[in-house]
C-alpha cells in the first residue's frame, strides 16, 4: 500500500502530489519507481514505456544529463483515482546552461495507491542562472504555489 489511497479528496490529493515531488527531488530512480505499479504505463515527452525496469532506466538517463535538478509540483485537479498536476523544474546541462522545464502530468492510480499510468508533456526554456527560483527540495512546511511563468 502507498497511501494516500484513492478515491482522493483535496487533502489526500495534495499529500500525494507533495510525496511525488519529494521522491523525485531525491533523484533516486529506484525510490521513485517504487511508487509505480509493476506494469505502470508512461509517456514522458515523446517516449513511451512500461514497467519498473524501464522507469529506472529512463530516470537514470534523465538525471545523468539534468544536473542540479530541483522540482516543484502543484495540484491542478483530481477526481476518483486520477490527479492532474502542473510542475516546473530547473537544471543545467554539461555546458552550464540553465533550463526551466514546464509541464503537466496526468496520473491514474491503482487501488493500492501506486501509480498505474503517468503521462507528461514538458517544454524546456533556456534561462540565465540569475533567473533561477528553485533551489533544491521544498523547505518543510512550504506550500507556496508555482509562479505563473
Amino acid at each position: 500500500m502507498r497511501p494516500p489511497l484513492p478515491p482522493f479528496d483535496l487533502d489526500s490529493a495534495r499529500a500525494k502530489v507533495l510525496a511525488a515531488e519529494n521522491a523525485w527531488n531525491t533523484r533516486d530512480p529506484e525510490r521513485v519507481a517504487a511508487a509505480y505499479t509493476e506494469d505502470s504505463v508512461w509517456r514522458n515527452r515523446d517516449e513511451f514505456f512500461t514497467g519498473h525496469a524501464a522507469i529506472v532506466e529512463f530516470l537514470t538517463r534523465k538525471w545523468s544529463v539534468e544536473n542540479g535538478y530541483a522540482l516543484r509540483k502543484d495540484l491542478w485537479a483530481f477526481s476518483g483515482n486520477r490527479i492532474a498536476v502542473r510542475f516546473q523544474y530547473e537544471w543545467h546541462d554539461d555546458t552550464g546552461q540553465w533550463w526551466r522545464s514546464y509541464g503537466n502530468e496526468q496520473w491514474e492510480f491503482a487501488p493500492d495507491g501506486r501509480m498505474a499510468r503517468r503521462e507528461a508533456s514538458i517544454n524546456d526554456v533556456r534561462i540565465a542562472e540569475s533567473q533561477r527560483r528553485i533551489f533544491g527540495p521544498r523547505p518543510e512546511g512550504d506550500a507556496s504555489p508555482l509562479p505563473q511563468q
